[in-house]
């Protein structure tokens, strides 16, 4: 008998990624996704634990959860890094969750499942010794034309102000045969573009594969690029999230050498300031970060950035907070996200005695996202009159019309029939909208009738990187 899962993601693209494999899991028993969490008989909170109140959020849909009910025998399982961090915690607040799980177990979720339906609690928080990778099974059916794949989990850094080191365990690295096999099946289905995931994706040391050319050892992130580059098929490589003292001159390269990878990098700094880098055990300066930057942009001019930061983060003075503005104008950035510190029990930084008032960081955070909102709006509105290879990936809001992914990851829409998804086209952007670009398609892969992309000779020039 078919049965019905539901699975709400919190968090990252790590999580999302998760969250699939999780589904490939449970599919061999027989469980087929539902958007409607009221008809599942297994509902999955796979939760994320770097936000304030994460857990509270995770009780409250717990709660919702119980009062909306579900099929009889339904199970309801908590996973991810809520589930790590809390662990038994989360039974004894809520004790009608039947199995509580963190990111590294979940290729046992069938057995936790077994278990449950006869009654018993299940608490798998372990960091078990078997990478889970090895025990996944091959994905099921076509999920759109980019995906994600994990290269990289877990995290050495221990910054004091962050969980992951503690919820998602050491760094480890997939061999990278396996990944290359995934990214050929994923091709094979349909993929155009993959974006390479880690915690610290760029601190990448897998395994080579067996009888590979060239230097002994372990593989680096440019090396599996380089690779992942020569897959038929595969058009665009991303990767994210990425830590400055992993970033090194081979990567850098590689975005010279390789059309494939995007220049588009998220490339988090947390502050512009050394003094508070250094309490937050960064292990890189201002001006390493900006040297880094610098690097790229000489060997990829095009080379947009995105970025994280911390504001308020314990001891901070104007005079930090001063340079970090000053680097977010010298950096310019694309997009970049920008949060008020808060406490993250267990970490180092929660215990410090110098907490910066919530109104310093309110009003400081005011400031930086309008620095940093008007910088995405500058960025966006460049794009106008400009030509830029789009993949075409879903359906837009209206009739006729598709929604595809620049190389900075901007939303365009354009007019096209659904079965132009999957294409690499050129687009001449006409108009910027606040989350989208619009423009026309006039070459690549398909072309709307009457348009040939032999009688434009901008496109023939620029057929080589579209095709």
């Amino acid at each position: 008998m078919t049965k019905k899962l539901y699975i709400k993601t919190y968090g990252c693209q790590m999580n999302v990624y998760d969250s699939e494999r999780m589904s490939d899991v449970l599919a061999a028993q027989g469980f087929t996704p539902t958007e409607v969490a009221e008809d599942a008989d297994l509902v999955i909170l796979n939760t994320c634990h770097i936000r304030e109140k994460a857990a509270e959020k995770v009780y409250s849909d717990l709660g919702r959860l119980r009062a909306a009910g579900g099929p009889a025998g339904r199970l309801i399982a908590v996973g991810g890094c809520v589930a790590q961090a809390e662990g038994a915690e989360i039974r004894t607040r809520a004790p009608f969750v039947d199995i509580v799980f963190g990111p590294q177990t979940y290729h046992r979720l069938a057995d936790m499942v077994e278990r449950a339906s006869r009654g018993q609690a299940v608490v798998e928080t372990d960091f078990p010794t078997e990478a889970k990778f090895d025990h996944l099974p091959t994905a099921t059916g076509r999920r759109g034309h980019t995906a994600f794949v994990a290269v990289q989990e877990g995290c050495d850094k221990f910054c004091t102000f962050c969980v992951v080191p503690y919820t998602r365990g050491a760094e480890y690295s997939r061999p990278a045969g396996a990944i290359l096999d995934e990214i050929r099946a994923l091709a094979a289905d349909g993929v155009r573009e993959v974006m390479l995931l880690g915690q610290n994706v760029n601190a990448y040391h897998g395994a080579a594969p067996e009888g590979a050319r060239g230097p002994a050892g372990d593989w680096t992130l440019a090396r599996l690029a380089r690779a992942i580059a020569e897959i038929d098929g595969i058009a665009r490589i991303r990767y994210t999230t990425s830590h400055p003292r992993d970033m090194g001159g081979d990567l850098i390269l590689a975005h010279r050498d390789l059309p494939q990878l995007m220049p588009y990098l998220h490339l988090p700094v947390q502050s512009g300031s050394d003094r508070i880098l250094k309490a937050m055990n960064r292990k890189h300066t201002a001006e390493d970060y900006l040297r880094i930057v610098d690097r790229l942009r000489e060997v990829r001019p095009d080379m947009a950035m995105s970025g994280d930061f911390i504001v308020g983060f314990p001891g901070e003075s104007d005079a930090d907070f001063e340079a970090t503005m000053r680097l977010v104008e010298r950096v310019d950035y694309a997009l970049a996200y920008s949060f008020k510190y808060s406490p993250r029990p267990g970490t180092p930084a929660a215990d410090l005695d110098d907490q910066v008032p919530e109104e310093v960081k309110s009003e400081r955070l005011q400031r930086l996202q309008d620095l940093l909102s008007s910088q995405q709006r500058a960025f966006n509105a460049s794009m106008t009159g400009r030509r830029l290879p789009v993949l075409l990936e879903r359906p837009g809001r209206h009739a006729g019309q598709m929604v595809g992914r620049s190389p900075y990851m901007q939303a365009v829409v354009v007019d096209a029939p659904a079965e132009a998804a999957g294409r690499m086209v050129e687009v001449d952007i006409d108009t910027v909208n606040s989350f989208s670009l619009n423009g026309r398609i006039t070459g690549g892969e398909w072309l709307p009738t009457g348009i040939t992309a032999a009688g434009d000779s901008r496109i023939a020039a620029s057929a080589g990187v579209v095709s």
